[in-house]
């Protein structure tokens, strides 16, 4: 089947792993400039961005993807981040800052495996009512809608097909337990232009500039195949000593795909992950923004 299908020719899918969250007032842009670890004020309105939130010491609380919809409006599209605690966490930081935090109401999130109708690459597009973002890769077409009414699902394989195609591109995606545990580096979050080194401070900057100018990330993301489900956080050993732990796993036909975080001179050894063993796989590329 052809990547490049018309929108009406692919299936619709509903993400519920996907939430949202709105900064909307005159302060909106400083406040995300100041909260996040990527260069909001540089972000052309109309565009998006892969983002990042961090605790002081430098590590991820959440990866997101922030749509500049104008200066005063923002929208953070939140892969399995709980949109309440967080923006409960936020709203601890706005102080007299004009910016309100919320969750929009009555907003669905859905995809699927065709090109999209206006948008392209970082540039955020309507389809009808809906906003739409280019999830694609050049080679294969992935489109996300954000609408009042989601198109009809289209079951579970959907998501598992999409789900390891964020992992495929090096796209993490952290559940509970794996936020607040790796650096923005650790996660490879470089490949998607998800953090800068270059704007003014915000929570964990001084961790991120350091690591990044001093050349010590000894860590870094790898994708693996292995024949059956490995869950999230299993330490992976070459035999002698453990490595590294799982960070995230999507199922697919016959096994999984996961990430890894693993050191970047682990050499070649045959690495195991609860007695499986694990076939390395090529990060593609495609998905920065």
């Amino acid at each position: 089947m052809p990547d490049n299908l018309s929108p009406a020719a692919a299936p619709w899918f509903e993400l519920p792993d996907h939430a949202l969250l709105a900064l909307e007032g005159p302060d909106s842009t400083a406040f995300a400039h100041a909260q996040f670890a990527n260069d909001v004020a540089a972000l052309a309105a109309g565009h998006w961005q892969w983002n990042a939130w961090l605790t002081p010491k430098g590590r991820v609380i959440a990866l997101f993807a922030l749509l500049k919809r104008a200066e005063d409006r923002l929208l953070l599209l939140l892969p399995d981040a709980d949109p309440a605690t967080m923006q409960e966490q936020l709203q601890r930081f706005v102080f007299r800052r004009k910016v309100q935090v919320f969750r929009p109401p009555g907003l669905q999130v859905s995809a699927a495996f065709s090109a999209p109708v206006s948008a392209a690459g970082a540039r955020i597009g309507l389809a009808g009512d809906a906003i739409e973002l280019d999830y694609g890769d050049g080679s294969e077409a992935r489109s996300l809608r954000i609408a009042a009414t989601a198109e009809a699902p289209a079951g579970t394989t959907g998501i598992d097909r999409w789900r390891a195609s964020d992992l495929r591109h090096g796209l993490p995606r952290l559940g509970a337990a794996q936020r607040e545990q790796w650096t923005p580096q650790q996660l490879s979050l470089e490949r998607l232009n998800a953090f800068s080194v270059k704007k003014g401070c915000y929570p964990g900057q001084e961790i991120v500039a350091r690591t990044h100018f001093l050349g010590k990330a000894k860590r870094g993301l790898a994708l693996f195949q292995a024949n059956a489900v490995v869950a999230p956080g299993t330490d992976i050993s070459d035999g002698q000593q453990v490595l590294g732990k799982v960070l995230c796993v999507a199922e697919g036909t016959g096994g999984a795909v996961l990430l890894a975080v693993l050191p970047s001179d682990r050499g070649n050894a045959t690495l195991r992950a609860q007695e499986r063993v694990l076939g390395e796989l090529p990060l593609m590329d495609g998905l920065q923004r």
